[in-house]
């Protein structure tokens, strides 16, 4: 664990959650509640791309722009009527094309970008996320950055973090951008969560039991929330999806992390009770997100 003397260390309870979550005013309209840009999915991971970009509308977002490959976009938008699409073309391995980029230059329309989610490591993807990630090094707009995207970023050893961003890995994805060893980060999370987040300058969540979240200055987050029901794939694309549609709304960045890692956990404990730590599945967490909200507000 970080030195106390130079690291605030807090569990993530409901009153802090209350005081972090966006204030919803009546005098409103989808553009007051943000913009989500998420840029996500491929053939082989379709599933990824719309669990992310359904949880931010769950958690309040105005609107969400899925940024995908062809196919993807039409398969999703069959069954999705409440996102918005952008085609972005398709390789020939059924992934987002890497000179994609032309078409990802306009994110200061949105409030916040997420980018990783089930984009697949094939088809000059990990270029297309360097180079992106390159071009909005300075931008002041929120990027969360997840799942392939940070597989790219370590496979590129190019260690490129916006200035406003904030990366999802799952222990195995830090120790690849660590050079640790995993039982090393999994024996003293909250020590390697906070390491990686002075070496790259962005807040770190660490997923996984007691999801830890990092920021540079040594905040650092503990979350208790949660069970094995969120041991399933998929769980962390709802994860991201709901910081980013936090974020939409205007909090902090780091507030948004908090608000969605603890209700995140708390709907997988609501779900759990109604269907077992055993059967709860990631499209579940959709359903049950409104309900963990309903419990914190309940007093």
């Amino acid at each position: 664990m970080p030195d106390k003397n130079t690291a605030d260390i807090q569990v993530l309870g409901k009153e802090i959650i209350l005081n972090m979550l966006p204030k919803r005013i009546q005098n409103s309209h989808k553009g007051t509640f943000g913009h989500v840009l998420n840029i996500a999915g491929s053939t082989q991971f379709s599933g990824a791309a719309y669990l992310s970009s359904m949880a931010s509308l769950k958690v309040g977002a105005g609107y969400t722009m899925l940024a995908s490959c062809s196919d993807t976009v039409n398969t999703i938008a069959s069954m999705a009527p409440d996102l918005t699409y952008l085609d972005l073309g398709q390789s020939g391995f059924g992934t987002i094309p890497k000179d994609a980029i032309k078409f990802l230059s306009a994110i200061a329309n949105y409030d916040v970008v997420s980018i990783g989610c089930g984009l697949n490591q094939i088809g000059g993807v990990s270029e297309l996320v360097v180079n992106f990630l390159k071009k909005n090094k300075n931008s002041y707009i929120p990027i969360i950055i997840d799942a392939d995207a940070i597989n790219a970023i370590a496979a590129s050893k190019s260690f490129v973090f916006p200035l406003n961003s904030i990366i999802t890995p799952h222990p195995m994805e830090l120790s690849r951008l660590m050079g640790v060893d995993v039982k090393e980060i999994q024996q003293n999370r909250a020590k390697w969560a906070w390491e990686a987040s002075r070496e790259f300058d962005c807040i770190v969540l660490l997923k996984g039991h007691e999801t830890v979240i990092s920021i540079p200055s040594g905040k650092i987050f503990i979350n208790h929330t949660g069970n094995s029901a969120l041991a399933k794939a998929g769980s962390g694309d709802v994860l991201t999806g709901m910081i980013a549609g936090f974020c939409a709304q205007g909090i902090q960045l780091e507030s948004a992390a908090c608000c969605a890692v603890y209700l995140h956990g708390l709907a997988g404990e609501i779900a759990s009770k109604s269907m077992t730590e055993y059967s709860v599945l990631a499209s579940d967490l959709l359903k049950y997100i409104p309900l963990a909200f309903k419990a914190i507000f309940a007093g």
